[in-house]
């Protein structure tokens, strides 16, 4: 009982605490509970704004480590850009030095006037001889050296187009789609058709895409295919475009000639790519695969060809006229086919023809000019012909797959070889090279036939050195050489060439290569590397860029072989006119 009243005593004593009205009757306890309980508050708010203060740093912690993570894969970034960049050296130095010689004013200036020298030619042209193979700018008319097949027209498509000149590539291309017929009674050389109207025609195809001049240069393909028609598959260099009858000039004796024989393969080889058929191909190669059966070690042959046999029949050794252009297009029928296994036999005569150059190798007393010596039998005759000046572009665009030490040495040949080349302009009072120089003892070089019939072997050897080392000397001697045509040979109706080089006297020819190759090559000695790249385009012997396109081992056309080109009075038959 007294627990239970006890209890409940107590209950009721610790009750009274709650009620207000106690504390209302003491105010001094109810300050005591006041305060307590504003200490409470203020105790329980911090631990509060504690909380939030750290989920605040908390959250500004997790946006420092982002900002830090995407700092690191920027970087990481530019490491692998840095990277690319280094791998990509060669390109960007490539692409630097383009630029470089882009902006040079000098030469942006010096490839303007060589343009206005184009065009003063072509004008003069469209004037007074158009629709005619050649101008002559005296007397003020045309002449048919090739058998009427607009020949300068032709010749120039590919210039016009690379140098810009639209409104005149297109009147030439009206021509050649409305004008140009091949369904004439006339005789032409099977060479000189090939490398100027067909390779024309190819070149300005690959330039433009128009179909109209790949149609026309199969036109003219099939023309001219019946002169393959022999037993040893050596053509003869002369037909009849109407009836196909075909002769070889009476002075050679019955006999082929190398340069001419052999320097159609470009072409051929081309247009059976375009045209997916391969009887063009088969007809050009046909010829080097019977001269490599009996080809020498030193890969040298005469200049005479037997086209019943095919065997040689003698004649000069050289790499000027009738033998020049077959060398040459050894090596670019390889390059043509991008250096492939199927096209390697090229290369290797090739290379066997550049060890017998070495031994037809001389110097000059008392200066040491480095000339290409001839030969006949066991004699060796100390002449060389201008036309001899594109062996340095050769070897230069065939020096850079040598191995260490080879390549070195045939480029430094090419140096010396066209120091002398150039001499041959700068020897005379007009500075221009005359046709032929001749080395006698102790007197270097004297000009042997003085006349200048426009020839570009030497300017193209001067492009080829400029894309291949880079050295500016190059395109200061081609400058050189431009200047002294246009100090020599322009006239108000046109350019001609020179019938003594020591006197100046013109004569009355506009060649069509002067055109084609001449102007061309000087064009591009001063334009970037990226236009018409050798990477790309292989030239023929008319200086047309044809696009390197890769052959392959299993072709229709069987065992790929090859040959090369130029002509019999030269690697491209210059006329001379005085009338």
């Amino acid at each position: 009982m007294g627990k239970k009243s006890s209890y409940s005593s107590s209950s009721i004593s610790a009750w009274r605490y709650l009620q207000p009205r106690y504390y209302i009757k003491r105010p001094k306890r109810l300050a005591m509970v006041l305060i307590v309980c504003v200490s409470l508050t203020w105790l329980l708010y911090d631990r509060k704004s504690l909380s939030s203060g750290q989920q605040d740093d908390i959250l500004k912690l997790k946006e420092e480590v982002t900002r830090l993570q995407n700092s690191i894969e920027d970087i990481k970034g530019h490491m692998k850009d840095s990277a690319e960049s280094i791998q990509n050296e060669e390109e960007v130095n490539k692409f630097a030095k383009d630029i470089y010689v882009e902006e040079d004013p000098i030469s942006k200036q010096r490839r303007d006037k060589i343009k206005d020298a184009m065009l003063h030619a072509w004008t003069s042209y469209e004037t007074y001889a158009w629709g005619k193979d050649e101008l002559k700018p005296q007397s003020m008319n045309g002449v048919d050296s090739f058998g009427g097949l607009g020949a300068t027209i032709v010749d120039s498509l590919d210039t016009l187009f690379v140098m810009g000149l639209d409104d005149q590539f297109n009147r030439a291309r009206e021509w050649v789609a409305e004008s140009l017929s091949f369904e004439k009674n006339i005789e032409v050389s099977v060479f000189e058709t090939t490398i100027r109207v067909m390779g024309g025609l190819l070149s300005a195809y690959d330039l433009s895409g128009d179909k109209v001049f790949l149609e026309k240069a199969r036109e003219i393909a099939d023309k001219l295919l019946p002169a393959w028609n022999t037993a040893s598959g050596i053509p003869y260099n002369r037909i009849n475009l109407a009836f196909g009858n075909t002769n070889n000039p009476a002075w050679a004796r019955g006999n082929s000639i190398l340069a001419d024989s052999g320097s159609e393969q470009l072409e051929f080889i081309a247009l059976s790519q375009r045209t997916k058929d391969p009887k063009y191909q088969e007809k050009a190669e046909k010829v080097i695969k019977g001269l490599r059966k009996d080809f020498p070690d030193d890969g040298l042959l005469p200049i005479y060809l037997n086209p019943l046999t095919g065997t040689q029949t003698g004649g000069s050794v050289t790499f000027g006229a009738m033998g020049d252009s077959f060398y040459e297009y050894l090596l670019k029928a390889w390059i043509q086919g991008n250096k492939t296994e199927a096209v390697a036999f090229y290369r290797e005569m090739w290379e066997k023809s550049m060890i017998g150059l070495q031994s037809l190798i001389k110097k000059s007393t008392p200066s040491s000019f480095t000339y290409i010596s001839e030969k006949l039998g066991n004699a060796v005759f100390d002449k060389m012909d201008e036309l001899a000046c594109f062996v340095p572009g050769m070897l230069a665009l065939g020096s850079s797959t040598y191995g260490p030490g080879e390549a070195e040495k045939y480029l430094s040949l090419a140096e010396e070889l066209v120091w002398t080349c150039y001499n041959f302009y700068q020897s005379t009072p007009t500075k221009l090279a005359g046709e032929n120089y001749y080395f006698r003892d102790g007197e270097d070089m004297s000009v042997g036939t003085t006349w200048n019939i426009q020839r570009p072997e030497t300017i193209e050897s001067l492009f080829y050195l400029w894309r291949f080392t880079g050295n500016k000397t190059y395109q200061e001697w081609g400058w050189n050489i431009f200047q002294a045509f246009e100090n020599n040979t322009r006239i108000e109706t046109g350019y001609v060439g020179l019938k003594d080089v020591t006197t100046g006297q013109k004569d009355n020819m506009m060649q069509s290569y002067f055109l084609s190759e001449t102007l061309k090559y000087l064009y591009l000695l001063f334009s970037p590397s990226s236009v018409i790249s050798l990477d790309e385009w292989v030239f023929n012997t008319e200086a047309h860029p044809l696009r390197i396109v890769t052959r392959v081992a299993n072709e229709e056309s069987g065992n790929p072989e090859e040959v090369f080109p130029r002509h019999l009075h030269g690697r491209k038959e210059g006329r001379i006119e005085y009338k």
